[in-house]
């Protein structure tokens, strides 16, 4: 344990908010997670019929006005409207009553992998087609991608430490485990963290699927992802958002919040190998699962599942199962270990997030879901992926990995909250 962490502040998770694929609410979403039920679908909001991969993980009955006025609604991005929701959510479930805190000292850190890239998009047609003065005069603080974390922090007066960290699929981790530092080296009291993405759009599934990043199997959607599969070609793309409320256990006591799961160890590191496929001998994920340990003061064994990044690329699951081998050794024979992405898609800069939610869950009901559509399971990812079922299973410790593009790395502790 360092020196660092020793002299820190415990941190706790005591409100949790989703919008994704699945559902609008933690209990419908997790009941979808442990059921193996899948929210990818075709593509229906734009013309798909010659893209290689015509499916996604979208949001399905969304309302922006459940969480905010419409003209508000009308100047942000989607992925920004999903973020006001599940701050608004999270904030909900922890009881937590701003009108009762420093709102110098409640910060946010919510982060995205792409931004308003819908935006973008849109605009630039108009541009192209309509000239100048009919593109959006609020098109700018739509599209950038630190305005998830701006507006909710406009939405509900929050004015402290205000991050947005991009770290393509890592970003969700990223964002939990940098609000865990910021609160331990005591920069603020509250901080609302997660991800939020809205990308499953004309120009970014045209460049997945030139990349060769996604799943063809659109003759059948709920069952085209399969992570750790031999017959695996791809991942499919997912949006939503994923926000928690962390605080400090001191702050937590003094207004008696229930207190979820506790975040003890956070790594992040780089693979410096390529700007797309990871490092086939796992170097940086085993780094950072390491790092994790490291920080939390633990042992391989002290881990008791793992929510995998799992994207169901080839490249991605076999490495990140060598990885797992190399930072656990003998033990990582014996962890239960997951994938979400076949449920709720590939939610990139909340992909993280989402595995961090699916953590909180097990801790609490010593479940952990399984993998779904692992039926013919690699020989090269010869781990414990959990095929069919969820699976009762005592869990006091747990981790979530998220690997970007480019290299980025980042693993995430969470542990059962004890006095």
């Amino acid at each position: 344990m360092t020196d660092r962490f020793e002299r820190g502040k415990r941190v706790v998770i005591t409100g949790m908010g989703v919008v994704c694929a699945l559902g609008l609410d933690t209990a419908e979403v997790w009941e979808g997670v442990l059921q193996g039920r899948s929210g990818v679908g075709m593509v229906t909001w734009f013309d798909v019929s010659q893209y290689p991969t015509q499916i996604a993980g979208f949001v399905k009955d969304f309302d922006p006005a459940l969480y905010m006025n419409p003209r508000e609604a009308r100047r942000m991005d989607r992925f920004s409207q999903f973020a006001v929701a599940a701050a608004s959510q999270a904030m909900r479930q922890a009881g937590l009553d701003l009108a009762q805190e420093d709102p110098t000292r409640v910060g946010v850190e919510i982060g995205s992998a792409i931004g308003g890239i819908g935006v973008v998009e849109e605009q630039s047609v108009i541009l192209k087609e309509k000239g100048v003065r009919r593109v959006n005069a609020t098109a700018v603080p739509m599209f950038l991608t630190s305005m998830a974390a701006c507006q909710v922090g406009i939405q509900f007066g929050l004015k402290g430490p205000t991050a947005s960290p991009v770290a393509a699929c890592a970003t969700g981790v990223v964002a939990v485990g940098e609000a865990m530092w910021r609160l331990r080296l005591g920069q603020a009291d509250v901080i609302l963290a997660g991800g939020a993405e809205s990308a499953d759009t004309p120009l970014v599934l045209a460049a997945f699927s030139r990349m060769g990043a996604l799943s063809t199997r659109n003759d059948s959607p709920k069952r085209a992802c399969r992570p750790f599969d031999a017959d695996r070609d791809g991942t499919v793309m997912g949006e939503g958002s994923v926000v928690f409320v962390l605080e400090t256990l001191e702050h937590a006591r003094a207004r008696h919040a229930h207190i979820l799961a506790e975040v003890v160890g956070y790594g992040l590191t780089g693979d410096a190998y390529h700007v797309a496929a990871p490092d086939p001998e796992g170097d940086g994920a085993t780094r950072s699962m390491r790092a994790a340990l490291q920080s939390a003061g633990l042992q391989p064994a002290d881990i008791h599942y793992i929510a995998a990044h799992g994207t169901g690329t080839p490249l991605n699951d076999a490495s990140e199962t060598v990885a797992i081998k190399k930072a656990f050794g003998e033990w990582a024979y014996k962890i239960p270990i997951s994938s979400n992405k076949p449920v709720v898609g590939h939610m990139l800069g909340a992909a993280g997030a989402f595995s961090t939610l699916v953590l909180v869950h097990a801790l609490r009901d010593n479940l952990v879901p399984p993998t779904i559509n692992l039926e013919r399971p690699d020989p090269a990812c010869d781990l414990d992926y959990v095929p069919g079922d969820a699976r009762q299973v005592h869990v006091d410790r747990c981790m979530a990995n998220a690997f970007g593009f480019g290299g980025q790395n980042a693993s995430l502790i969470l542990a059962r909250f004890k006095e």
